[in-house]
């Protein structure tokens, strides 16, 4: 049995004349005809009674419509589905990010504009530090992360920087700078007890951090190593120390919390970046990148190879 006998079928079985079933197909009666009857010997049963006049179902062909209308309907759509897996339309990815990434609007946004684009590519995610997601992409573990760091020890990934972030001076609230107005200059925080994100957890932060001190003409006094930024605005909240963070993470403990920006001479940015494998132009990771690329604004930023010369790195207000 072949789909096109079920499509035969359902065809005489519907317009009860063989003849107008014919037309319908775009094909000659009797060989219409003779594949039903082809039909009928292959399954043992007469499915029609027949007349000079019109052939109508029997008890037995009225039983066999149902399944074949289910038959060729889930065929159908076993094409679609094929279709859609080839244009990377179907599938699963697996995606990262670090806490403090997920903060910044751009990945819940690009979430959820890949979600309604591609309903039915499900998508898993996790967070965890980004040394470890880093490392999970290159163990294939993970198609995709956001991080707050470049993925330039990591040559065989692909990333793309999907904002340039400015950082501000968390200081806890009864802070001495805390009611400083106007932007503060760097090298104001020389004598502070700084709370630091931990290097080995994920190089990034910190080294950017350590190189604008070390241009102010200082080295932070560490008070504190942790292994995530929300865990060092937890820390100033307590008043243990300050600590520099994105600016997308002021919004945390404000009632304990004073935000200030740096100033021109002090001011230093963080990249929200997104990286992964590079994949196969028909792979549902193919569409998520693609989803980032367009979130960029014109000119769209271009991926890179982590490690190569080339820096996407453009403001996404």
């Amino acid at each position: 049995m072949e789909l096109r006998h079920l499509r035969y079928f359902i065809a005489v079985a519907e317009e009860e004349h063989m003849t107008r079933a014919a037309q319908r197909l775009g094909i000659q009666q009797p060989p219409l005809s003779q594949q039903i009857r082809d039909l009928e010997r292959e399954l043992g049963v007469q499915l029609f009674d027949r007349t000079p006049r019109s052939v109508r179902l029997n008890m037995a062909g009225r039983v066999f419509l149902e399944d074949a209308r289910a038959l060729l309907a889930s065929a159908e759509r076993a094409a679609v589905r094929v279709q859609q897996a080839t244009r990377g339309q179907v599938g699963r990815i697996a995606v990262g990010y670090t806490s403090s990434a997920s903060l910044h609007p751009r990945v819940p946004q690009l979430i959820r504009v890949f979600h309604a684009r591609h309903p039915m590519i499900a998508l898993d995610s996790q967070e965890n530090t980004t040394r470890d997601l880093l490392d999970a992409v290159a163990g294939e573990a993970l198609d995709a992360v956001f991080v707050r760091a470049s993925a330039a020890r990591y040559p065989t990934l692909s990333s793309l920087v999907l904002d340039q972030e400015e950082m501000v001076v968390a200081v806890p609230i009864e802070h001495r700078l805390a009611a400083k107005r106007g932007a503060l200059a760097l090298a104001e925080l020389a004598d502070e007890p700084f709370i630091l994100y931990r290097r080995e957890d994920g190089p990034g932060v910190q080294d950017e951090l350590l190189a604008a001190c070390a241009k102010a003409g200082f080295a932070p006094r560490v008070v504190a190593d942790v292994p995530r930024l929300l865990s060092a605005v937890t820390l100033v909240a307590s008043g243990r120390g300050i600590t520099l963070l994105p600016r997308t993470l002021q919004l945390l403990h404000r009632e304990s919390v004073a935000y200030r920006p740096l100033d021109a001479a002090s001011a230093f940015t963080i990249p929200l970046t997104l990286v992964y494998r590079e994949p196969p132009a028909d792979a549902p990771l193919a569409r998520f990148v693609e989803a980032a690329r367009q979130a960029l604004p014109a000119p769209r930023g271009q991926g890179r190879r982590a490690g190569g010369t080339s820096r996407a790195r453009r403001r996404l207000d």
